[in-house]
């Protein structure tokens, strides 16, 4: 079977320790040995909740040991009928069954053969007893306020660890504070009782987890009687007690917790501090616990020993405690004797060496028995060492050392095994290795010899060792190959041979080729809340392609195969996609492809970009009047250089809280000489921009004051609004709360007429505006407006030119003329006003027309004017949309800002005929093999006497030529209809139909439709729609006596499939009378009154039947005998058609040569069609068994009617 090899960097180096390693000697069990302890219980402890207890002992050894125990150092009979003991092993087990406290000891194994015997660690067997309290009564205790108390608990001894609790009858627990602390041993003090103290269940409990035990002491009654003095005192200590004195001993040992404890009474209630003397207490690894009253020091060391004191103090005095630690420890080895395997005549030596505090003392065994049993004369023994020379094989034996002080006991023991026998090798032959190109290979050759062997490989062709650098050999007989090629694949043998002989087995070496993988992009820049996606291209040996597996990973720890549970990580194979990506998501992504021979690894660094870090410590320097210098440091710029910062200002008293830009600043740069105003006060931030966005602003600085100054500038926007003539209000934008530049801020307005010499009239006020009266209307002013305030006044205004109020114009202008351009267009000349007549800004001319009326028909038109309006001074315009061969009115007026003025006089003319609008639709009312009869209507507008209609046809099939178009003049305008014949069969054809004057004609509207092919009927169809809740409807027929087909088809079906279709044969004019007076006829009435109420009785029951859920015969009959004419129909016609909506009747209507009384009946259809729906079942079963009981309809009838019309011949 092919052996797997893995080999790159760290499992290279980890395969060179594990072959180094393995080179100690692991005798094969087939070589005679002495025995080794494999196996071993610890400490035994005897549940009372276990079935049983074993005790184990498991060894190896060749011969196979035997086993024998000791128990407390004696030997220990197996005779006990309990005791079960296993076979080919030392293990046994002893029932939990009766008293088992008589096995309670410390116990050793021996396994023993021929050769040597092996002794175990002693293994303690321990029997717990079952805790309990005594039986006891507790005197009531009765003390004065402000006592001193303490409650004994006194738990009894049990397997540790033990846990005690205080609590009363309910098992709520006793509360614990500065005042009131349990001990570690479990009495529970106070430093001074209170009234609430008092209480007749003071409970301890005492808990044994392991024993799965918790044992109650009976309940205490502690009574405190009020007191009306009492006194304060200094603290006294209660723990240690008092019996100790002031210093205290305590030995722990290393690497335990150390618990001090101190508690005092007095009264106010004392503290408790605490202090190492001549030291500080270790840092990070001392806690102060139970408010001070314990000093906990984990893992403690040789640096903790020393004295530690605690000290209680109160407002009247202290006390203190030492605590002297002494730190000791069990023996650990320093150096263990190893085993050995030795051929005859050589040297070994055995060391032993522990340290502890006390120091340990060594012990030596030899098989189990004291050293001065020892019986190999040339030992040279020493208390830290063995040695010996010239070893033979009775030499053979199990050395012991064994270290101990007061604190426990550690065995180490060694095989001396005397051993000569011919190389073993351990590794099957014929085995098969592979490797890929590059790596490593190892080729094992495992053996056992002694005396030593020597190792040799050579590849089966060059049969000689190998040679060179890349080659080594193990000390355990492992060919290594480094930097493994092509050319190294092939069969290879191992040698290995010593003074007794040698053995040899073959071994064969594939290579294949290296897994290759690349993962892109490489170094991606991601922004934050993107999405990352990252690709692992990966190309491998064929033979390997059913081992690749890929994996991803960041920062080394693996992402899930099925990526993460948000779904924000997804891993599709060679895909890793990351949605939403944060900052915690960059690093050092990786790809890894492992094939069972080798593993590789790609990697990229992920960076995540987002916005910068707000900037910080902002601080103010150079403080000036109008400057400031503002310093920050920069924050983390999250990946994304800094390219400006932007300094924003609050200051406006108007609008505080309001911040806004006033400065920004390059990104390297991290200060600013801030420009700022007069009498502000300011507070600065700054927001950070990287190419991703802005930060968020930094926390604002400290406020900076502007002292007070006269204004910069002044008034912009200086403006005039008039509503009456000869006045003048002026108005302007008013300084910003920041441009006021101190307080009392007032506008000192000046004006006077342009060019007059007179002095400028002057008013100073507080808001912004100005009303002035003037002497004349709309004249030109010089007006200036200046910033003035409390420390003085703006710059020098300048001067801008206002007008006062305007008024109406006063005079007409004067029609000169109207010439018209067409039937709807006029060109209108007028005489302008004179400049003095306006009293205004000029803003341009208005002509007012309306129509008077028809020239057509003569008719007079209500007046209704239009308004056109023609900006600036001009004396003409144009008039469009007029109605064409009418009388109009036209008058013009000028207007100016003010309004307008008077009009002129009323100016007639008349528009000339023009052509017509198209006609409003057509129809292709009629189609035959070769002929169609059109029909359209009149135009919405005539614009002129209709003189008939030009009618043009053209072919256009389906191709990319039409054909040549047609024209008929009709020159009758009143009938808009006409027939075409000689048209091609089954032919598509385009119809044109303009409405023409003496001026010509007008649009085109158009229609297209095709002829019948031979034997077809012709069909007529309705040129209009028809009304829904009409259900008579007249058709004008064309050629009486011949058969038509009538179609009815919803207004917006897509297919243009009928609703409803049948035949009719026209008879003449006098079957026309019939038909008429029908409806009127008495016994007619009648009929349609019976079957309404026959219909109505047959509704009412089908809804009874179909609430009571029960099926419709007539369903049923359709079931069973459908109509395959009807079904034809549905499935021909209405195709996908869902029945979710109006279902349409199935039948149809007989043709008027039948029997009349259809259109009665059909008639009844059409109104529980139409309106009751609700009436029928889902699937209109009704209504089908009722049309399937008339007479079936023509064979070209292709659809069910939905509503039915009758027609007038």
């Amino acid at each position: 079977m092919e052996r797997l090899l893995r080999g790159r960097g760290a499992v290279v180096s980890l395969m060179f320790s594990l072959l180094e390693l393995s080179a100690a000697v692991d005798i094969p069990l087939s070589v005679q040995q002495v025995p080794t302890i494999v196996k071993q219980s610890k400490v035994q402890v005897a549940f009372p909740f276990d079935e049983y207890f074993q005790i184990e002992c498991e060894a190896k050894g060749n011969p196979a040991p035997t086993f024998t125990w000791t128990k407390d150092d004696r030997p220990f009979d197996f005779s006990d009928p309990r005791i079960v003991v296993s076979n080919n092993s030392g293990t046994f087990r002893i029932p939990n069954e009766g008293h088992i406290s008589q096995f309670q000891g410390k116990y050793r194994c021996f396994a023993s053969n021929k050769l040597g015997v092996a002794m175990s660690e002693e293994i303690e067997f321990i029997v717990p007893n079952v805790p309990k309290f005594p039986k006891e009564k507790i005197d009531p205790l009765e003390v004065e306020e402000g006592d001193p108390v303490v409650l004994p608990c006194n738990p009894p001894t049990g397997l540790p660890p033990l846990h005690i609790y205080w609590m009363n009858i309910e098992l709520e627990h006793i509360e614990q504070d500065e005042r009131v602390y349990m001990s570690q041993g479990g009495d529970l003090y106070f430093a001074h009782v209170e009234e609430k103290d008092s209480r007749s269940d003071y409970c301890c409990f005492a808990a044994f987890p392991r024993l799965r035990t918790i044992v109650q002491k009976m309940p205490m009654k502690l009574t405190v009687n009020s007191s009306n003095s009492i006194k304060q005192r200094k603290p006294r200590l209660l723990l240690p007690p008092a019996d100790r004195g002031t210093d205290s001993w305590i030995t722990i040992l290393r690497g335990d917790t150390l618990l001090l404890e101190c508690f005092a009474e007095g009264l106010p209630t004392p503290q408790i501090d605490w202090k190492k003397m001549g030291g500080d207490l270790p840092k990070g690894r001392e806690t102060k616990e139970n408010y001070g009253k314990t000093l906990k020091i984990e893992n403690v060391s040789y640096g903790d020993k020393g004295s530690y004191r605690c000290t209680a103090t109160n407002t009247l005095g202290w006390a203190t405690h030492d605590f002297h630690i002494i730190i000791e420890e069990p023996p650990r080895w320093t150096k263990q004797p190893q085993s050995g395997v030795y051929s005859t005549g050589s040297s070994g030596i055995l060391l032993c060496e522990a340290e502890g505090q006390p120091e340990p003392t060594i012990e030596w065994r030899v098989n189990g028995s004291p050293i001065e049993k020892n019986p190999f004369a040339g030992d040279v023994v020493s208390p830290r060492e063995i040695s010996f020379t010239n070893l033979q094989p009775n030499h053979t034996a199990v050395y012991q050392c064994e270290a101990s002080n007061v604190h426990g006991t550690i065995l180490a023991h060694a095989n001396i095994d005397v051993v000569d026998i011919i190389p073993l090798i351990q590794t099957e032959d014929e085995e098969n290795y592979a490797t890929v190109v590059g790596s490593s290979a190892f080729l094992h050759c495992e053996f056992f010899a002694s005396p030593e062997a020597r190792v040799s490989w050579q590849k089966m062709e060059a049969a000689q060792p190998l040679e060179g650098v890349r080659f080594r050999v193990h000390r355990n007989g492992t060919l290594h190959i480094n930097q493994a090629a092509e050319e190294d694949a092939g069969s290879y043998s191992c040698w290995v041979a010593n003074a007794k002989g040698k053995a040899a087995v073959t071994a064969s070496l594939d290579v294949r080729n290296a897994t290759k993988l690349r993962i892109s992009p490489k170094s991606p820049r991601v922004p934050k809340s993107h999405t990352l996606e990252l690709h692992c291209e990966s190309q491998c040996d064929s033979h390997l392609k059913h081992s690749l597996k890929l994996s991803w990973s960041k920062g080394g720890e693996a992402f899930d195969i099925n990526g993460t549970e948000d779904g924000r990580v997804i891993i599709d194979g060679a895909n890793l996609t990351m949605f939403n990506v944060t900052l915690e998501d960059q690093g050092i992504y990786a790809c890894s492809a492992q094939t069972a021979l080798d593993t590789v690894t790609d990697m990229t660094q992920v960076t995540v970009l987002d916005v910068p870090e707000p900037p910080e410590h902002l601080r103010l320097s150079e403080r000036r009047d109008r400057s400031v210098r503002l310093t920050w440091d920069a924050g983390d710029d999250h990946n994304s250089d800094v390219s400006e910062y932007v300094v924003e200002f609050e200051g406006n008293k108007d609008e505080p809280g309001r911040w806004e830009e006033l400065r920004r600043v390059q990104g390297a740069e991290t200060t600013a000489l801030l420009p700022l105003a007069p009498y502000v006060t300011y507070r600065f931030r700054v927001v950070a921009v990287n190419a991703v966005g802005r930060s968020q602003p930094s926390r604002p600085s400290d406020r900076h004051e502007t002292p007070p100054a006269a204004p910069d500038k002044n008034p912009q926007n200086i403006r005039v609004q008039a509503s009456q003539p000869k006045e003048m209000i002026i108005k302007w934008e008013p300084l910003k709360s920041m441009e006021q530049n101190g307080p009392g801020l007032e506008y000192r307005v000046a004006w006077k007429p342009q060019g007059a010499p007179v002095e400028w009239e002057e008013e100073t006020v507080t808001n912004h505006s100005l009303r002035v009266m003037t002497p004349a209307v709309y004249a030109p002013y010089d007006v200036q407006v200046q910033a003035v305030n409390h420390l003085g006044a703006g710059p020098d205004p300048q001067p801008v030119t206002l007008y006062s109020g305007e008024d109406y114009p006063d005079a007409a202008p004067v029609v000169h003329g109207v010439d018209v351009v067409n039937s709807t267009l006029v060109r209108v000349a007028w005489s302008t006003i004179p400049k003095d007549r306006v009293h205004g800004h000029l803003k341009g001319y208005q002509v007012n027309w309306w129509k008077t009326r028809s020239l057509l028909d003569g008719r007079t038109h209500p007046k209704q004017v239009n308004i056109l309006r023609f900006p600036g001074q001009r004396n003409y315009g144009m008039v469009p949309s007029l109605d064409a061969c009418s009388e109009f009115h036209l008058t013009v007026l000028a207007y100016n800002s003010k309004g307008a003025g008077p009009e002129s006089e009323p100016y007639l003319f008349q528009t000339p005929e023009g052509v017509p609008e198209q006609p409003t639709f057509l129809k292709v009312i009629k189609v035959d093999k070769d002929a169609a009869t059109l029909s359209w209507g009149l135009p919405k507008k005539l614009n002129g006497n209709l003189t008939g209609y030009l009618l043009q046809y053209q072919i256009i099939n389906d191709t990319d030529e039409i054909g040549e178009l047609n024209d008929i003049n009709i020159t009758t305008p009143s009938k808009p209809s006409w027939r075409l014949s000689n048209l091609s069969a089954t032919t598509k054809y385009k119809f044109y139909v303009r409405a023409c004057t003496a001026k010509g004609c007008g649009k085109p509207v158009t229609e297209e439709s095709a002829t019948l092919g031979e034997g077809s009927k012709s069909i007529v169809k309705i040129p209009e729609g028809v009304n829904l809740t009409q259900k008579i409807h007249p058709v004008e027929v064309l050629e009486p006596g011949a058969e038509h087909i009538v179609r009815l088809l919803t207004k917006n079906w897509v297919d243009n499939n009928s609703i409803f279709e049948d035949v009719i044969e026209t008879r003449g004019r006098e079957y026309a009378g019939l038909y008429d007076d029908i409806s009127t006829q008495g016994w007619f009435i009648g009929l349609m009154c019976a079957i309404a109420l026959l219909t109505l009785t047959l509704l009412t029951v089908c809804f009874i039947k179909r609430n009571k859920g029960g099926k419709y015969s007539v369903k049923e009959k359709e079931d069973l005998h459908p109509d395959p004419e009807v079904q034809s129909g549905k499935d021909e016609t209405f195709g996908d058609y869902s029945d979710s909506d109006e279902k349409p009747l199935k039948g149809s209507l007989r043709s008027l040569n039948r029997d009349v009384q259809v259109a009665g009946s059909a008639d009844s259809l059409v109104e529980y069609g139409e309106g009751g729906q609700g009436l029928f079942s889902e699937d209109g079963s009704f209504i089908g068994a009722y049309a399937g009981a008339k007479e079936k309809a023509s064979a070209e009838s292709t659809g069910s009617s939905a509503a039915t019309f009758p027609l007038r011949a």
